[in-house]
Formats: C-alpha cells, structure tokens, sequence
C-alpha cells in the first residue's frame, strides 16, 4: 500500500471511489477535478494497492495562507471491498506529515485541523483516534442531516 499525491491519471479512479462513496452527491469527475485543480490550497492524496487507486484523502487551507495555517479534511474515501482494512487510517496518518510538509514550503506552519462530518457516521471515532478531533458543535440539518463539527487541536502527527 502506497500513499501518494493525487496526479491526473488518477481522478478518475478517484471519481469512481467518490461516486461509491457519497451516493447524494453529483459529478463526481468533475468535483475530484476541480479540487485537484486547486493545489496548492487543495492538497489531494491517493491510496495505492497493487496499481489501483483504493482510497483518497483530500485536505484544504482555510481562511486564506497565513503563518499558522488551519485546514480541513475535506473529504475521505475508500472503495467498499477495501473498508475494514486501515486505509483511511493510513491516508490520514501518512499525507498528513506531507500536508505539513507543503505547508512550510509555503511559510505555514499547522495550527488546527477542522473535520466536519454526519452526526451518524461511524468515521467520528477514527477522527477522534487519528487526529484527537473533538466534537465542538452540531449543525442540524445541514446536508442530509445532521452534521457535527470536529476540531483537532496540537496535532502531532
């Protein structure tokens, strides 16, 4: 298992995880395209298993590039007949230090990472693991439902 920048060859495997994964959602090439466009505030990281794309991770800088620089994880996938398996796990723990790598490329340094997700996703508990997120607010009713704001503060990864 390979963790990885996103290059182009790899958004439409990357759409198809996307599709998979946020069935709500619409224009799934398009959506993984225009955040891959975005570099360098959009910072977008692929898992590889045996040269296919099983999972991706993107991250996004908030509130313009500053000094201390808090950003957010946008988006998590991993194709279904890979879930179980520590892929997400491993796409946060392994780009993240790249994340802050391109960070200080650009003169930033990590201040807090923002996570926002369904009240009833189950991914909540490997947010709170991984990065030590907390919950600090709910949002009702915000996409499909409920959706609860995860602050992670002094991340040490």
């Amino acid at each position: 298992m390979k963790i990885r920048f996103m290059e182009k060859s790899d958004l439409e495997g990357a759409a198809s995880i996307h599709q998979l994964a946020f069935i709500r959602q619409k224009n799934s090439l398009e959506w993984i395209q225009c955040n891959f466009n975005a570099f360098p505030r959009f910072l977008n990281f692929v898992a590889e298993k045996n040269g296919e794309v099983v999972g991706y991770i993107i991250w996004v800088q908030k509130s313009g590039f500053r000094p201390e620089a808090v950003i957010e994880l946008e988006q998590l996938a991993v194709l279904p007949n890979f879930q179980g398996q520590g892929i997400g796990r491993k796409l946060i723990n392994e780009s993240l230090p790249l994340v802050k790598n391109q960070l200080l490329l650009n003169g930033s340094t990590l201040k807090h990472i923002m996570v926002t997700t369904r009240a009833d996703n189950f991914a909540q508990q490997l947010y709170k693991e991984t990065l030590g997120a907390e919950i600090e607010t709910t949002i009702k009713n915000l996409y499909s439902a409920d959706e609860v704001l995860m602050i992670a503060r002094n991340v040490s990864i």
